[in-house]
Parts: structure tokens; sequence; C-alpha cells
């Protein structure tokens, strides 16, 4: 009669949980598949080539000892890498920490407690332990959570993969910093080129003014003229000085990322930094992006996660047994010995518990972990998309800037005759200042616009290999990702309906 109560309370327990059940919550992200990204028509024009994946080192392909010095002695001092550093040790700590929650856990605990008893006590009367007596236990606890449906370990996994996707952030934050050096001494040299535009242009102001002095002294040219050209060489230093403000500038900039003082700059010297050519991209490359971008294979990691965190929250809709023990002494008096057989006492069993009405608050959790993970997915299909067209656009933009300084060169080229022609025109009375003048002015100008577009196509080189990943290679955990995605589809198939 007993058996039967019991087992219909248990029949009954095991209907109830049905009040509490996951039914109709899912996920809808849905993850992009690159192949599907259209690129064949914007990249048809660029050469490709299986060895084009930056370099670990790639900055070394710029032969410039100074900026391969300068990457290195930023990846050692920098304090961003120190955060990026700590944020990976606390979340390997946190899985760690997720994981000694799956394990037995067994304690230890000893105590001795003196306490003012009542004369009105009936379990311990006056005349048997007096007013004060002394309360002595030793002993050890046992517990463990059977983790019957994997909802623990799930949790633990989730944790190592926000692990992992930390390590990988500290891959990405070294990638930011050596691109940030590159493109910051880029800046320094483009300074220094201004800062040469600019002292031709004080040169030929400063001709212009002797040669005016002297028509005037002649009687050939007027006054007027004379503080024209005065003027012209006022300005002419004033982008000197404008010019030597942005190499500080630049310096100060590189000093920052170095993680150094001020006077660290001062020791920069002028960049030398060698053409890398036309763009080359890798075959294969919208495929291939995702395991060469850190923060795609971040992001995976972070949806590889998430899905660990919904098997986990669905977990808790089960029933679960847990297993506890207790062992130890207890005695009660001063004289009394602790460690005596009489003194002993112990408990042990197990405990199920059964989810029945939680208010809705799983299936509010279990909606947190879907949302999550529809975050995740969005958040990486966002990434793809946007890494794959700043590849592209990069390219594009080193294409039109090559082309730009060739076209440019020969401006300034032109403009450099135009300017020889003049001043031979007015040093000889032929022509008026007015001639040079404007002459210069182009010249001018054709220099300024040399120089930035030589800048700009260094700074895209750089942007360039940034956006090919800057030498990070994470297809092994792209592999290990799919890897197991597969086993656990495989096991959802095989699994009874």
């Amino acid at each position: 009669m007993r058996s039967t109560a019991l087992s219909a309370t248990i029949a009954f327990c095991l209907v109830l949980t049905g009040c509490v059940t996951s039914r109709g919550l899912h996920t809808t992200g849905t993850m992009t598949d690159p192949d599907k990204l259209a690129s064949e028509r914007s990249l048809a024009d660029t050469r490709l080539s299986p060895a084009a994946w930056p370099a670990q080192d790639w900055w070394v392909g710029y032969n410039d000892p100074q900026l391969t010095a300068l990457i290195e002695e930023a990846l050692k001092n920098n304090p961003s890498l120190d955060q990026a550093q700590a944020r990976a040790r606390q979340a390997q700590a946190v899985a760690e920490s997720v994981n000694a929650g799956r394990m037995p856990q067994v304690e230890a605990n000893a105590s001795i407690t003196g306490a003012y008893l009542s004369k009105k006590n009936p379990i311990y009367p006056e005349y048997v332990l007096g007013t004060f007596a002394w309360s002595k236990s030793i002993g050890t606890g046992f517990s463990w959570d059977l983790d019957l449906w994997g909802g623990k370990r799930a949790a633990w996994e989730g944790a190592l993969g926000r692990s992992r996707a930390a390590e990988i952030d500290v891959h990405a934050a070294r990638i930011e910093l050596s691109v940030n050096v590159a493109r910051a001494y880029v800046r320094l040299g483009y300074a220094f080129a201004e800062k040469d535009v600019a002292e031709q242009e004080l040169a030929r102001a400063t001709s212009t003014l002797d040669v005016t002095r002297k028509l005037v002294a002649g009687g050939l040219d007027t006054p007027q003229q004379e503080h024209l050209a005065d003027s012209q060489v006022a300005g002419a230093e004033q982008q000197k000085v404008a010019a030597d403000r942005a190499i500080d500038a630049a310096r100060s900039s590189l000093s920052v990322l170095l993680g150094a003082g001020p006077d660290r700059g001062l020791a920069i010297e002028r960049p030398h930094m060698a053409d890398l050519g036309p763009a080359v991209l890798p075959d294969k490359l919208p495929v291939d992006l995702i395991g060469r971008r850190a923060d795609l294979v971040a992001a995976r990691w972070e949806i590889e996660a998430a899905n660990k965190d919904i098997k986990a929250a669905k977990t808790e809709f089960l029933p679960n047994i847990s297993l506890s023990a207790i062992a130890g002494f207890i005695a009660v008096g001063g004289s009394t010995n602790v460690l005596q057989l009489p003194a002993r006492n112990y408990a042990f069993g197990p405990a199920l518990s059964l989810p029945l009405f939680d208010g809705g608050r799983r299936r509010a959790e279990l909606t947190v972990a879907d949302a999550e993970y529809d975050a995740m997915v969005a958040r990486y299909n966002g990434l793809l998309i946007a890494a794959l067209n700043d590849v592209s656009d990069q390219v594009s933009a080193l294409n039109s800037v090559r082309q730009q300084i060739v076209l440019e060169q020969r401006s300034v080229d032109d403009a450099q005759k135009s300017w020889d022609d003049a001043m031979k025109a007015y040093r000889g009375g032929l022509k008026g200042p007015l001639t040079p003048l404007t002459s210069r002015q182009q010249l001018l100008t054709a220099q300024q616009r040399l120089a930035a577009l030589q800048s700009e196509q260094a700074d895209i080189s750089v942007r360039l290999i940034e956006s090919l990943g800057g030498g990070f290679d994470g297809s092994a955990d792209v592999a290990q990702i799919e890897s197991a995605g597969d086993k656990q589809a495989a096991a959802a198939k095989d699994s009874p309906r």
C-alpha cells in the first residue's frame, strides 16, 4: 500500500512538471554563408595569390627597421594589451569556477562555542551542565549534483567558449596596436613630406624675393611687388612651422602607443617605408576570411558559448538528483571529549528536484538565452558583411590612389618646368611677377597633393593588411567550432523525438 502511494506521488509530480515547459521557445538567427556574399565582380581586376595572406610580422615587408623596432616595442609595453590579457585571464578563471561547480564538493569544519544556558532549559538542566557550557563539533560534508542532463557541462563549455573569445581578443588587440603604430608612422612620414614641400616653397619664395628686390633697385619693378614677394616668404615660413608641429604631434602619438613618455618620440627619425606595390588578394577570400579575422573568430566562439547557454537553460526544466552526506562529532560540555564514538553523527541521502511552478522564471531565462544567441548571430553576420566589403573598399581605394599618384607626379613635373621657365623669363625682364607667382602656386599645390596621395597610399596598404586579418590565423578555431556543431547536429538527429 505504501509503495503504491509513493509511486502515485512520483507520477503526479512528473505530470505536474509539464506546467514548467520550454515548448514554443527557440532561436531565429541564422549565420550568413560567406559563399553567398557576391564579390567576384568587385574584385575581378585584382590579382589573386594563395600566399597573399599577411604574415604575422607583416610590418617587416615595408623594409623600414625603425618601424619594425617601434611595433615590437609597442607590443611589449602598451597598457591596452595588458588590459586585454587581464580580461582573458578573468574569463579563464570564470570557466574554471563554473567547471568546479560540476565536481563533487567536500569540505571540513570544526567549531567551538561557549554559551550561557538558561536555567529553565528543559534539554540541558542546570544540574547537568551548569549555567555555562562549551559546544564542540568536528565534521565533513559531501555534495554532488549529478547533472543528469548535462546542463552544468553545457554551462562550463559556454564559459570555455567565452574564455577562448577573450584569448582571441588579445590577438585582435595586438593587431590593432600594430596597425595603429604603422598608421601613426605613416602620418609622421607625411608630416616630414609636408616639411619638404614647405622648405622648397620657402626656397622658391626667397628666390623670388631676391629677384624682385634687384628689379626694384634697378627701377624695373615697384615696391608693392617687393612687399608681395616678402609676404609670400612669410607664408612659406608659416607652413614650415606648421609642418614641424605636425611632426611633433605624430611623434607624440607614437610615444603614447609605445607606452612611453614624450621624450621617446623625439628619438624617432624620418620614416622610410617601401611601397608594397599593387594590391594582391588571397584566393577563396570570402570563405577563408572567417578564419583570418580575429573579430570573426571571436564572434564564432561567442555564438558557440550562447548555444551552450541555451542547452544549460533547457536542462533547468527537467528533474534532477543531487547527493549529499555529512559526518562528524558533536559534544556539549567543557570536559567532554568530542572525539569519542558516542559523539559521532552522520546523515546521507539523495535529493530529487522537480520544477513545478516558477511563475515563468525558467521560460524567461531561456528566452534571454535564445535572444542572446540571435544577437550574437546578427553581430557575426554584420561583422562578416563589413569585413568583406572593407577588403573590397580598401582594394578599390589603393588602386585608385596609385593611379592618382602617377597623374599627380606628371602634374608636379609640368608645374616644375613651368616655374623654371617663368623664373627665367622674370629674371630676363620678359615677364612680370605675376607669371612666376602663378607657376609657383601651381607647383606648391601639386607637391602638396602628391605628398598627401603618397601618404594615403601607405595608410591604405596598412588598412588592407588589417582588413585581411593582420596575420592572424584562426582556421583551427573555426574547424573546432564547426566540428562541435556537426556533432551536436548529429546527436540531435539521432535522439528520440
